[in-house]
């Protein structure tokens, strides 16, 4: 049988999507293998080790996991820390014998393809070394064309006064972006771009080059003009010619055959029994994230303050919420006052089953990627809250390309006020704006579903893949 493996990013955000690209390669007939640097070096983070537990303990045929060996004196990969992204990198090169290892432990003659998350993209020298016997590799992105064209841009607009602040910022592929909405993932602004980082940018820009293809989880209908932006050769810095891109997303809820959003048992969570009893889209669901949830951090410095304001504007709003909100100290009596119309949760929960439940009537979130599919792939209008890496640019995206959400002011200052939280809560959830919203947000659900029809744009883009990975394989066989 063929065999495609994926090597997945150490990440929530990254882990959960690959998993479910599994399930599609499953359901064409490919037997999967997962190659996983050993988890034990995350075991300060409790949702994706909880998600990789998921995910091993799926009974799927054809669908195996391999951990690798654990590298010598592993690095902190604390998110918060200062090295963090050198430290990361450091330890997916120092797998890449590992991986190599795994890959010749293969039938050369069954080995198909390999899919290498975005985070990891050092390893397609494990790949290549494999030499006479090599096999396609694809860079897996989990996030959105429309964060990858920008990035891809950042180096060759570094020489142009681009403005600071609320300037909008050109750049092929997006709506015009404030200045201050064009940062990497350490939050610098593009305006701070120095050599040494411009240095990095095209480095990684030119690694990207060297892979057959990229696969990113999105689809024509939300992003048409940032994947026609990814094939103009203005995108990329000079020099550089980007790889074919298949649009294979939305890969999101489960209806892959891998899913790990979903409880190894038969018992419902708590939180899905409590909306059963709920009206239809009459809840506000708010969830800031893996990353941004742990100890209450849901943005800026304010943390006691910001739980404040939320839970304030909750009351206020007088509205039916669901808040996942971990560790944190909530307003004296918040619970007894609110225990007729509200639900807090200190803990994981099946985001996607939350979202496409009946009664959740908005969403409040972080706009990670992975948030933002789920919002529309279940109809959900959204209340755009980022956070950190490209969140900011996908928020943009979000509320004004797809036009399926509204902005949290106050953000970008670290602290949204509990009148924010009211007033944004109830033109969701009572005005006509609202209503525009999600009349907007279903059209985009509708047509993210047929981007997996028969006739779709996902399901080409992932037929060309399979067809292009049986001819390079072909080749390297012959």
């Amino acid at each position: 049988m063929k065999t495609v493996v994926l090597y997945p990013g150490l990440a929530v955000s990254h882990f959960t999507p690959m998993m479910e690209l599994a399930g599609v390669f499953l359901d064409h007939g490919y037997a999967v293998a997962v190659a996983l640097i050993n988890p034990s070096i995350k075991q300060d983070d409790a949702a994706f080790t909880a998600a990789v537990g998921r995910a091993i303990s799926t009974k799927t045929s054809n669908f195996s996991f391999h951990i690798l060996p654990q590298i010598t004196n592993p690095p902190s990969l604390a998110f918060d820390d200062g090295d963090f992204f050198a430290n990361y990198f450091d330890v997916t090169r120092r797998n890449n014998d590992h991986l190599h290892d795994f890959l010749l432990s293969i039938q050369p003659s069954r080995l198909h393809a390999v899919v290498v998350d975005t985070s990891c993209g050092f390893a397609i020298e494990a790949v290549r070394k494999l030499g006479s016997a090599a096999v396609p590799v694809y860079q897996f992105y989990p996030s959105d064309a429309g964060a990858l064209a920008v990035r891809l841009q950042i180096p060759s607009i570094r020489g142009r006064r681009v403005g600071e602040g609320s300037d909008p910022v050109v750049f092929l592929g997006v709506p015009p972006l404030p200045a201050c909405h064009v940062t990497d993932l350490h939050g610098r602004s593009v305006i701070e771009v120095d050599d040494e980082l411009e240095g990095m940018m095209v480095a990684g820009a030119r690694i990207m080059a060297e892979f057959d293809g990229i696969v990113i989880n999105t689809c024509v209908s939300m992003e048409g003009r940032s994947l026609r932006a990814l094939a103009d050769p203005r995108c990329c810095p000079d020099g550089v010619v980007f790889p074919p891109v298949y649009a294979v997303g939305p890969l999101v809820n489960g209806e892959g055959t891998v899913a790990v959003d979903q409880t190894s048992s038969s018992v419902r969570h708590e939180c899905l029994v409590w909306l059963d009893g709920q009206p239809d889209c009459s809840v506000v669901f708010l969830c800031f994230g893996s990353i941004a949830g742990v100890d209450g951090r849901v943005g800026g410095t304010h943390v006691e303050r910001q739980v404040r304001e939320i839970a304030g504007g909750l009351e206020k709003s007088g509205h039916r919420f669901m808040w996942v909100v971990r560790d944190a100290v909530l307003p004296e009596g918040f619970l007894e006052r609110t225990i007729d119309r509200g639900l807090v949760v200190n803990g994981w929960v099946p985001q996607s089953s939350v979202l496409r439940h009946h009664a959740t009537g908005a969403f409040v979130t972080h706009c990670g990627w992975n948030s933002a599919l789920e919002g529309v792939t279940a109809g959900v209008p959204m209340l755009c809250w980022p956070m950190y890496a490209e969140q900011r640019i996908n928020k943009v995206i979000v509320a004004e390309e797809m036009g399926v959400g509204v902005e949290m002011e106050g953000w970008l200052d670290g602290l949204v006020t509990a009148e924010e939280v009211e007033s944004k809560v109830r033109l969701v959830m009572e005005s006509e704006h609202g209503r525009k919203l999600r009349e907007r947000v279903e059209a985009h659900q509708e047509a993210a579903a047929m981007a997996w029809k028969d006739d779709g744009s996902s399901h080409a883009a992932f037929a060309k893949l399979l067809s292009d990975i049986d001819k390079a394989h072909g080749k390297s066989s012959s």
